[in-house]
């Protein structure tokens, strides 16, 4: 676990009294405590003293009830709920016989289904949990009582027990170890289900008590252990122990944490320090933070309008009864008098409005919230069930971890991704090195063929086969004796602390505790300097094929602020010598003044090694004497046994001895990018999502990654850098920034932002910054907005607004703790949300979850923050959406998130599809239910004026009461779960579908007022045409129709048709359960409806069922079915015109492609005419590291921040890209993908146009002013040589089985603008830009219809050509083709 500074408190109190309390609660604590526990006594083999002071038992109850507690806490917890203590209220006055005019039943099954439905989710939950608890709490564990030892069930374990522990078995509980099988005190421990960390690690008991491996002898300990109060930190454990008069130091490398596994160790004893609750690992099981929805938070506000309208109309309704019993009623008081205890119109009203308020309830509909709980968990499992985010190398599917985010997956606009186990693969391989100024690593052939792979074995029978290095002079400078390279070897060989395993003679299997010590370690093995094993005192090596032993004096621990480590080792002739290796930022300064021409050199090793992408790490030595030995050693075992401060004694202790090293070189070690990544990124750029780097990177390691991944691009138009050390500093670097910005932007748009220049010319004309490298390339830049709420001048809102051109920010992490600041947060926001890319490197974990926090606050936006290792829990936890990726740094970030898979590319798919898929089904199923309850309840309202306000309801009680849960509930749950606008494939091949979802169109205030107007308006329909009709029409036997049963029954009828066929109109993606759902609904209505209505039900309760034979009756009349004809006709033809005409005037971008889709299949042909090869060869190029960028380079280091016993992690890049995504970046100068497209434009735009009307098609390909790309293919995912081609011929039918991941090369994914860019008035733009989407596409996906026009068309009418081109005029730009010369072409 990560830690992010030292804490000066003597015993670190990191619980607060409120949260100690909590957590005695919940895992049921029987006793109150006085006090805070501020420090921990216990004593060994004594349960009577450590009783008094009341600590945990080791029993854990993760679970919320029991078989009495259940119903009442349940009960308990759900009328919590607003809407279930509101339906609860509306129960109780249904029941006063004086106000309900409907039965209790039309309430409480409701209700009652509502609550059932949550208590059976609750108690299987919960059940689970007791069999969880159980499991644990009665596993078996030996315990040293009265002399020998005994099985005792893990509950039965109490503080001061000593506990024995055999190999692979699971630690009971937090336990300082006594004593161990294996020599100096030594067990190696598993540490996956604490920290999800597989490798292995060493724990070490106090020397003291290290030979009391005898239960007879541990029956007489009788130490006392005086230690911190129980706390969450996993790395971290500070205590005395005191025995037979003196006291010994206790760190965490003496403990033994529950949920640990012991390991090749036969067993071992340890001393229970914490039990239950109290253990570390029970102390991080808090109760992640619970997230809503924006949807979620919208709609509680919007049910509270309900309710006020609600009571505006029993108001108005009340005052109606008033008025009518006052003028009306008191003329039939003699033979309808008032019911007791009402004696005036007052009072009558008063009941009347109770009364009204019970029967139009339904507009606060109670089965919404579980209706929307049904529908985040089908979308859930659908998340779970996807294939394509299964990784089948190691074997793991996506999952769901939470039901309530859903939706919010299909509104983000801002990602915050972690780099090292993120984007790339965090597998490392030794890749170069410097070693005394001389450069190994780089080989080059210049016939170019595939260099030769090293064959270390005649050499080195121990080397590693799997282990790949191809430079032969480094093999020869070893074989020869250089010294320095030996040197450099047998640093690497001591200088860590991983564990190795030899489970044959010569079959060695080392354990690090990152990936690149293993590396490194490996890296010296293969060379001739084998590490095979290690005791708390010494290490034993093989070197050159003789086997030398050192004694290990000291190790100097690694910490994030240290970003070093040291070993003080003693060879064999006796001299003491100190290796280091750690970050070049801060080892090259502690170097001699002799090293300085040497470091020269090496620090423009370092430079490249950073250019290319690699992790770099800088590696020293130092000799010591043995009286600077003995001087140090003394002061560090004073440091050592410091109770308060002791880490920063220590750390002060280490920077002594590291001053005056001789430099040996420095290393490089290689992280592979994620599949799929530079795409992935590509892709959600295109969506207008705003993606932010957050790594522990140097700076040039930061800006190549964002190359790299596509995040910067050579046609930006300018990537800004903020490295001030202060906060002024920081403060004018932003300030320059954005005058660039607004500079550039004003030359872009040729001096019509009068405003800008203005604002730019007041505040920016003193600072002197003038200068700047403005690319000639462009693309949209995101609009920002302006921060209301900062003490410095800020430009106005249209001028970042109108900000045109892409731009970057890269900053540092001693940069960004100033403008993270609260006098610089608007400042920062405001430049960086101006960026399409950010950086920050260099960051600790807080700043992380700071960076996320700052946007969060002032953009209103949804984040999302992806990571895969314990330093990015704090910004995964901060995030609206938290991703977890499992990788090789453990499952901390997996447990903490909110989805989780094993791939970054999966991003793409979880936001494209399933957040827009969700969001877009939440909305539609909100709409829809508002609408239909609405258009149910308001027939009440007008009702009621034909009533003389008496709350007579117009329908049948158990209609009313069936309704919700059975009529209407099952089409709009099936529409909520499976619907869909255009099919997967589409949602990734069109990004821009995604920005409605941002925007928040698709369900708002506004959205919500018109589905509450067009219910109103089907309510007014469906009671007046009824009404209308009725009032005249009599039987064919002459018999009125007007009666009130009658109407009822045409009524709820008509309502049940309408609410059919309006939500069949909704539905947009028909499966055989929309259908059975929908017309079965219909069925199961009319059959209820007769069954309610039979002579059956009315023998058996007469006076439950009144409706007796209305059904039959009403529904054999010819007229009654010409009222419903008529009543559907008006609410339906409406909604049919206004669709028809908005879909031709002003159609979504999901309408276009959806009628492309259409065009396609009416006009597919034969297969065989595909068009050729232009986008084959995708992976025809082998994977390579990208050329050595230009610019300036910087020394850095590859520390993450990760703090433990010698934990070093690196962070740096690899630049290996697959060869999709390598070609357009192969160079500085190479061809990209923009250009070519803008290329291919201007092509397109001189094409001339044929006389007859009729377009004549493109040519095949394009030649001559579009030269083929050489070194580099299109992001596309064109071929080396093969340029991009028109498509003029019909092609067969669309390959439904293509990688999602290449649907991003289609000319919809070029796109970077919003849709709002296109020409919205014209539906023949739209429809002319969306159909030639057909002209470029991947290998894979075919299309017909001979469609030719420009792929200039399709940039600027549907996505905005010039927010992906370069500074062009009006006149330079194509016209829209029209939707006539579109269809005349297609047909």
């Amino acid at each position: 676990m990560t830690v992010l500074k030292d804490i000066p408190e003597k015993w670190f109190p990191l619980v607060l009294p409120f949260n100690r309390k909590k957590k005695e609660r919940v895992h049921g604590r029987k006793s109150k405590k006085k006090q805070t526990e501020e420090e921990r006594k216990v004593k060994a083999n004594d349960r009577e003293y450590n009783e008094k002071f009341q600590y945990a038992s080791n029993c854990i109850m993760t679970s919320k009830y029991n078989v009495i507690t259940f119903l009442p806490v349940n009960l308990f917890e759900q009328f919590q709920e607003v809407a279930n203590t509101y339906f609860l209220f509306l129960l109780i006055l249904q029941l006063i016989p004086q106000i309900s005019s409907l039965s209790w039943f039309t309430t409480i099954v409701p209700l009652a289904l509502v609550l059932s439905i949550t208590a059976v989710k609750d108690a299987t939950d919960d059940y689970f949990r007791h069999k969880s608890d159980n499991q644990v709490n009665n596993r078996q564990s030996q315990v040293l009582i009265r002399g020998s030892l005994q099985n005792e069930k893990w509950m039965n374990v109490r503080v001061g027990d000593i506990i024995k522990l055999e190999n692979n078995q699971f630690v009971a509980a937090d336990l300082l170890l006594l004593s161990s099988s294996e020599p100096h005190g030594l067990c190696y421990i598993e540490t996956a289900e604490l920290d999800g960390e597989t490798n292995m690690k060493v724990r070490q008991s106090v020397s003291v008590t290290a030979e009391l491996g005898d239960p007879n002898n541990l029956a007489s300990f009788d130490g006392e252990v005086v230690c911190e109060p129980p706390n969450n930190k996993l790395d971290r454990f500070c205590g005395t122990l005191y025995w037979r008069d003196k006291k010994y130091t206790l760190t965490n490398q003496n403990m033994l944490l529950r949920g640990c596994v012991l390991r090749n160790t036969e067993a071992c004893y340890g001393l229970v320090i914490f039990a239950g609750p109290d253990t570390k690992l029970m102390q991080n099981s808090g109760r992640t933070k619970f997230k809503r929805t924006s949807i979620d938070r919208l709609m509680n506000t919007l049910v509270l309008w309900i309710f006020g309208f609600l009571v505006c109309m029993g108001v108005i309704l009340a005052v109606g009864n008033a008025v009518w019993e006052r003028e009306v009623g008191s003329l039939f008081q003699s033979y309808l008098p008032w019911d007791p205890p009402v004696d005036n119109f007052l009072f009558s009203a008063f009941l009347s409005f109770w009364s009204y308020v019970i029967i139009l309830n339904t507009v606060v509909p109670i089965s919404l919230y579980v209706s929307v709980e049904v529908i985040r968990l089908g979308h859930s499992y659908f998340i779970n069930w996807d294939q394509q985010m299964f990784c089948s190398q190691c074997n793991t599917a996506a999952e769901a971890r939470t039901t309530t985010l859903n939706e919010e997956l299909g509104q983000v606009e801002y990602i915050f991704s972690d780099k090292t186990g993120t984007l790339t693969q965090n597998i490392m391989s030794f890749n170069k090195c410097s070693i005394n100024g001389q450069h190994y690593g780089e080989v080059t052939d210049p016939l170019g063929t595939q260099p030769k792979r090293l064959d270390f074995t005649p050499f080195n029978p121990l080397a590693d086969p799997d282990f790949c290095f191809y430079d032969e002079k480094l093999l020869e400078s070893v074989k020869v004796g250089d010294s320095h390279t030996q040197e450099f070897f047998r640093l690497l060989s001591l200088c860590h602390t991983v564990m190795s395993e030899e489970k044959t003679e010569g079959e060695l299997v080392y354990k690090a505790q990152s990936p690149d010590e293993g590396a490194l370690v490996t890296a010296a093995r293969n060379f001739g300097f084998v590490f095979r094993s290690r005791t708390p005192g010494t290490i034993t090596t093989t070197e050159m094929g003789q086997t030398v032993t050192y004694s290990l004096l000291a190790i100097l621990d690694f910490n994030n602020i240290r970003k070093r480590m040291s070993v003080i080792v003693r060879n064999p002739e006796g001299r003491i010598r100190l290796y280091c290796k750690g970050a070049d930022t801060v080892l090259l300064e502690r170097l001699h003044p002799c090293n300085q021409e040497l470091m020269t050199i090496t620090s423009d090793h370092l430079n490249e090694y950073a250019a290319d992408g690699l992790r770099t790490l800088a590696v020293a030595y130092r000799d010591l004497s043995e009286d600077e030995w003995e001087a140090w050693s003394e002061s560090h075992r004073f440091a050592d046994k410091a109770t308060d401060y002791r880490e920063d004694r220590l750390a002060a202790a280490y920077d002594k001895i590291e001053q005056d090293m001789m430099l040996l070189g420095a290393t490089a070690i290689e992280d592979k990018l994620q599949e799929g990544v530079p795409e992935t990124i590509a892709v959600l750029s295109l969506a207008n999502i705003k993606i932010w780097v957050l790594t522990g990177d140097k700076q040039e390691t930061a800006v190549n990654i964002g190359y790299s991944c596509k995040m910067l691009t050579d046609e930006m138009t300018e990537v800004f850098i903020i490295s001030g050390h202060t906060v002024q500093g920081v403060r004018q670097d932003l300030r320059r920034a954005r005058e660039r910005m607004i500079e550039l932007s004003r030359a872009r748009d040729g001096g019509k932002a009068d405003g800008m220049e203005g604002w730019a010319e007041a505040h920016f004309m003193g600072n002197g910054y003038k200068e700047g490298q403005g690319g000639d390339g462009a693309a949209e830049g995101r609009e920002g907005k302006q921060l209301q709420c900062t003490p410095v001048p800020l430009p106005p809102t249209h001028v970042i607004d109108s900000i045109s051109g892409e731009f970057a920010l890269v900053i540092s992490g001693h940069s960004l703790a100033h403008a993270l600041e609260a006098d610089m947060e608007a400042e920062f926001v405001s430049t960086a949300c101006a960026c399409k890319a950010v950086i920050c490197c260099r960051v600790t974990p807080l700043q992380k979850a700071q960076v996320v926090e700052v946007i969060k606050k002032h953009k209103k936006a949804v984040t999302l923050a992806v990571g895969d290792g314990a330093n990015d829990v704090s910004m995964i936890k901060s995030a609206h959406i938290g991703v977890g990726i499992s990788g090789q740094e453990g499952i901390q970030a997996v447990l903490a998130s909110d989805y989780s898979f094993a791939q970054f590319r999966f991003l793409q798919r979880l936001l494209l599809v399933h957040g827009r898929w969700s969001y877009l089904r939440m909305c539609r199923f909100l709409c829809y239910f508002f609408y239909k309850n609405f258009a149910f309840t308001m027939v009440h309202f007008w009702f009621g004026f034909f009533c003389g306000f008496s709350a007579q309801t117009v329908y049948d009680q158990y209609f009313i009461t069936l309704y919700n849960i059975v009529y209407t509930s099952l089409p709009v749950l099936a529409m909520g779960i499976f619907d869909q606008d255009v099919p997967d494939q589409r949602s990734l091949e069109y990004p821009k579908l995604y920005e409605p979802g941002q925007l928040n169109l698709l369900f708002n205030k506004r959205e919500f007022f018109i589905c509450i107007t067009q219910g109103i308006y089907t309510s007014v329909v469906l009671f007046f045409v009824p009404y209308t009709m009725l009032s005249d029409a009599t039987q064919s036997t002459g018999v009125p129709l007007a009666d009130y049963q009658t109407f009822a029954v045409t009524t709820a009828t008509a309502l049940v048709i309408v609410v059919s066929v309006q939500i069949a109109l909704d539905t947009g993606f028909w499966t055989v359960i929309n259908h059975v759902f929908v017309w079965g609904s219909v069925g199961a209505y009319f059959t209820i409806m007769f069954a309610l209505h039979s002579q059956t039900l009315f023998r058996i309760f007469p006076s439950q069922f009144h409706f007796v034979g209305s059904a039959q009756s009403t529904l054999l009349q010819p007229v009654v079915w010409l009222t419903i004809a008529l009543a559907a006709a008006i609410c339906i033809v409406p909604v049919l015109a206004f669709r028809f005409l908005k879909l031709d005037l002003k159609p979504q971008l999901s309408d276009t492609v959806r009628y492309t889709q259409l065009v396609r299949k009416k006009r597919r042909k034969p297969a065989g005419c595909s068009t050729g090869g232009a986008w084959r060869g995708a992976g025809s190029l082998s994977e390579g590291r990208l050329s050595t960028r230009g610019g300036s380079r910087r020394s850095g280091y590859a520390f993450a921040h990760q703090e433990g016993f010698g934990e070093l992690i690196t962070s740096g890049k690899n630049m290996r890209l697959s060869s999709l995504a390598l070609a357009s970046f192969a160079s500085r100068h190479s061809s990209s993908w923009i250009d070519t497209l803008r290329r291919k434009k201007n092509i397109q735009t001189h094409t001339p146009s044929c006389a007859s009307g009729e377009c004549s098609p493109m040519p095949s390909s394009v030649t001559g002013s579009v030269p083929p790309l050489s070194n580099s293919s299109s992001v596309l995912g064109g071929s080396l040589e093969t340029p991009i081609e028109e498509e003029t011929v019909s092609t067969p039918a669309l390959n439904m089985q293509t990688d999602p991941s290449s649907f991003i090369q289609t000319p919809a994914a070029l796109a970077s603008s919003s849709v709002a860019a296109a020409p919205q008035g014209s539906a023949q733009a739209v429809s002319a830009d969306i159909l030639t989407t057909t002209t470029v596409r991947p290998h894979g996906i075919d299309s017909a219809g001979g469609v030719t026009f420009s792929l200039g068309t399709v940039q600027e009418g549907l996505f905005g050509c010039r927010s992906i081109t370069s500074s062009t005029s009006a006149s330079n730009s194509p016209s829209p083709t029209s939707v006539e010369r579109e269809t005349s072409h297609i047909e």
